[in-house]
Order: C-alpha cells, then sequence, then structure tokens
C-alpha cells in the first residue's frame, strides 16, 4: 500500500497493512530545514513546491502539508496586519473586529484576492500534480472557533462566552463559512481530499467541557457536514488536555481528531476506537524536541501498543512540533511506525 493508501484508510476506520504515521502541519520545521523563511515563500509558489517536493522526501510522512504555518493570513486578508518573525509561524499583530456588525462589511472574495493565501493555493495545486499519486497532500487553516478568536481577539471571546454568547455565534458562524468559501474550489477541482484543521482556541486547557459542545463542536459540525458533502476527509487538531470531552469528538464530525499529548490516549482507544480515526500523541517538545531517538522510539511504541494495534489510529505528535527539533528524532517517529505490521 502507498502512504496515501495507509493514510485513508485510517480515516476509515480501516487495519492498514502499517500504522499510518504523520507530523501535523511541520511548516516551521521544513521551512527552516529548507533554509529559507515564511517571508520569503510568502509571495513564490515555485519556491514554496520546491520546499514541500524536498522535505517530503525527507521526512517521509503519510502527509503533506500546505500552507503550513500561514494561517493567520485567512484572517489578515479582512484588514488584518502581520508580523513576521525571525523564526516561527507568522502573527496577526491584532484583532480585526470589536462587534458582530462589522461582519456585515466583509465580503468573502476578499479571500481569493490574497496574494500569500493564492500562492499557498498554487503551491497546493503544483505539489498535488507531483506528490499527490504517493502522498495525501492537504492545506492547513485555524478551526472556526480559533479563527473567530483572530477576529474578535481571543480574551474578548472567552468573556463573550459567559456575557454574549451571541457574538462568539455569530463570528464563529461568519468563520466557517470563510472556511468553506476558502477550500471550496480547491475540493470542487480536485486538487484536495483532506482538509486540515486546527482549533486552538478550543483547547481543554483553555475553555470547559460545555463551552467546547456549545461553541466549538457545532461549527466544526458544520464544515465537516459541507466536507462530507464534497466527499473530502477532514482532520482536526485541538490542543490540551481534552481527555474529559473525547466522548464528545465524534459530533465534531471529522474524519480524525488529533490529541495533545496531555490527553489520555488509552481513554481514547476507549471511547473513539470503532467511531471515527484517532491519532496522537507523542510529546512535541519533551520527546520530540528534548529527547534522544531511543526515547522517542520507546514512547511512540508505547503509545502505538495502547492505541494503535486495531487501526483507525494514526501516530502522530500531540501538536505542531517545533523548528529545532533533531532531524534523527523524526526519522525515527517515522521508523517506528513505519517498521510496525498491523
Amino acid at each position: 500500500m502507498k502512504p496515501r493508501e495507509i493514510i485513508l484508510s485510517a480515516f476509515e476506520g480501516g487495519k492498514p497493512e502499517r500504522v499510518p504515521v504523520t507530523l501535523f502541519g511541520g511548516g516551521m520545521w521544513s521551512i527552516k530545514d529548507f533554509g529559507t523563511t515564511f517571508q520569503d515563500l510568502a509571495a513564490d509558489a515555485q519556491k514554496m513546491t520546491e520546499m514541500l517536493v524536498k522535505e517530503s522526501e525527507r521526512l517521509l510522512c503519510d502527509v503533506v502539508y500546505a500552507g503550513s504555518g500561514y494561517n493567520n493570513f485567512h484572517a489578515s486578508a479582512f484588514g488584518g496586519k502581520i508580523k513576521y518573525r525571525e523564526m516561527g509561524a507568522p502573527d496577526l499583530e491584532a484583532h480585526l473586529i470589536d462587534n458582530a456588525e462589522a461582519l456585515d462589511g466583509f465580503d468573502l472574495s476578499a479571500l481569493d484576492r490574497s496574494e500569500v493565501i493564492n500562492t499557498a493555493k498554487e503551491a497546493l495545486r503544483s505539489t498535488k500534480e507531483k506528490l499527490g499519486g504517493e502522498y495525501v497532500i492537504t492545506m492547513t487553516a485555524w478551526g472556526p472557533f480559533t479563527l473567530a478568536g483572530r477576529f474578535i481577539g481571543e480574551e474578548t471571546m472567552m468573556k463573550a462566552t459567559f456575557k454574549k454568547p451571541d457574538l462568539v455565534h455569530r463570528v464563529a458562524d461568519f468563520c466557517t463559512d470563510l472556511l468553506i468559501h476558502l477550500y471550496e474550489p480547491l475540493v470542487n477541482d480536485g486538487a484536495l481530499e483532506l482538509i486540515s484543521l486546527a482549533d486552538p482556541t478550543a483547547s481543554g486547557d483553555l475553555i470547559s467541557k460545555k463551552q467546547f459542545g456549545d461553541f466549538a463542536v457545532p461549527y466544526l459540525k458544520k464544515f465537516t457536514d459541507w466536507a462530507k458533502s464534497k466527499n473530502a476527509h477532514t482532520i482536526v487538531h485541538i490542543c490540551g488536555n481534552t481527555t474529559d470531552r473525547i466522548d464528545l469528538m465524534p459530533d465534531t464530525g471529522a474524519s480524525c481528531i488529533s490529541l495533545d499529548h496531555k490527553t489520555d490516549i488509552s481513554k481514547a482507544k476507549e471511547t473513539l476506537h470503532g467511531k471515527m480515526c484517532f491519532a496522537g500523541n507523542v510529546d512535541p517538545v519533551a520527546v520530540m524536541l528534548q529527547g534522544t531517538p531511543e526515547q522517542v522510539e520507546t514512547t511512540c511504541k508505547g503509545i502505538i501498543e495502547k492505541a494503535g494495534t486495531d487501526g483507525g489510529f494514526i501516530l502522530m505528535p500531540g501538536c505542531d512540533i517545533p523548528p529545532t527539533v533533531p532531524y534523527e528524532n523524526i526519522q525515527k517517529f517515522i521508523q517506528t511506525a513505519r517498521e510496525w505490521k498491523l
């Protein structure tokens, strides 16, 4: 089986011939390893494609992520200012609106005029042409709840979940429509069969299970319902300890939920196996960054033994990895899964 067949089998709950394995995103690491910067690639689709192709040959992940690290540009297209950093993903300097009525002045076609977004789209299509027969090629974005926080400010949104819930619902719904607008042409023309969303502001360390169910799940579900109508898979990563709300993950409608290293992977297996694919959850700092290859191998094997022997599972770090993770640790991470026959 090719890597793309292995990962798609896992999304559908199957038991492929080996453990599926991939980083989540990996943009910061890949761009640093390629010897360039986010800013240098932002308007150069050819160079971005070269980076994706070269790094896929080094990383050997089952999934290749176009646009990883450029998530804030989906908000900046509506007037936000981006700050590039010497190392790491570009930041949105400030939130964009103070009230829901301001959304009425936004036209989703602004996304279509963003040079950086169009660069990522072109690189996605070019990479799909070069690697799509071997790997699953995806493009990343913030999930609806996190993107809503980019528009109104995370602190404002957290307070609004108690004092102004209608504001949160209005902005999250707008952001869901934004994501559909972003991905629809790529799905319609066959460039994309997997959509990757990161919803870190929906973290188990930031909001309660009730808030998660009230404000994050409905908009993930709205998006994944649309994706399913287009025969596209979705993988959603949520940061923090989500052990207390694992039972809500199938309600998101995602093909796969990617779990943070803080989450109890045995509990995830107990709750999710047979209901949805789940992924995780090697510690990206204590193990991937600071550990030895031997520690990476031991950790990966422990996680696979707990969660990955019956299919419907993907070995992943518990979040995106830091840009300074040793290459030897990534090699061992990938090798451990590729050599584990199911």
